[in-house]
């Protein structure tokens, strides 16, 4: 599949929608994949909105994606803000961009936002995710393997892609 055009382009995989706005150029549904799944399995961190007390809140976080297009995986403490929230309102979403933080590189960069629900990964599932997350970010372990560090697994019901920014 190739997608060349300006507006909006909706497709479904499965059970999860992918809208592509402004000149996203899509070869396949595999370039696609690990194009999503290089940006939210890389080492800068994204950006986790929740919503409470009426109003969004934002935080910076890593994240893993185990199954692309199906759920993302991130970790926090339990004591947080983010945790208390998402506990309350499960509905989430993940932004990531692969930009290098210079202006030059706008026209090329992507950025997609992950909209979908959240829930603590259930200890009896949670080896095989920890295992990935810990594989993408090893430098987190310690916080991580704490007992009152929680393993969030989105999961994921669209995605929103955007590149070719402009500069205003």
């Amino acid at each position: 599949m190739k997608a060349k055009r300006e507006g909006t382009l909706t497709f479904d995989r499965g059970d999860v929608s992918l809208v592509v706005r402004r000149n996203c150029t899509v070869q396949n549904t595999s370039q696609l994949r690990q194009k999503l799944k290089d940006l939210f399995d890389s080492q800068r961190p994204g950006v986790l909105t929740t919503y409470g007390q009426d109003q969004p809140y934002g935080s910076l976080v890593r994240s893993a994606a185990p199954d692309v297009l199906k759920h993302l995986l991130s970790a926090t403490t339990r004591a947080t803000r983010k945790y208390a929230l998402l506990m309350g309102q499960s509905r989430a979403s993940m932004l990531g961009d692969n930009r290098s933080d210079q202006g030059s590189d706008l026209h090329s960069s992507i950025t997609v936002t992950a909209m979908g629900r959240a829930a603590e990964v259930e200890e009896s599932q949670g080896k095989g995710s920890l295992k990935l997350y810990l594989t993408n970010h090893p430098h987190l372990e310690d916080v991580v393997m704490s007992p009152t560090c929680a393993l969030l697994k989105i999961s994921v019901d669209k995605y929103s892609m955007v590149s070719r920014f402009q500069v205003f």
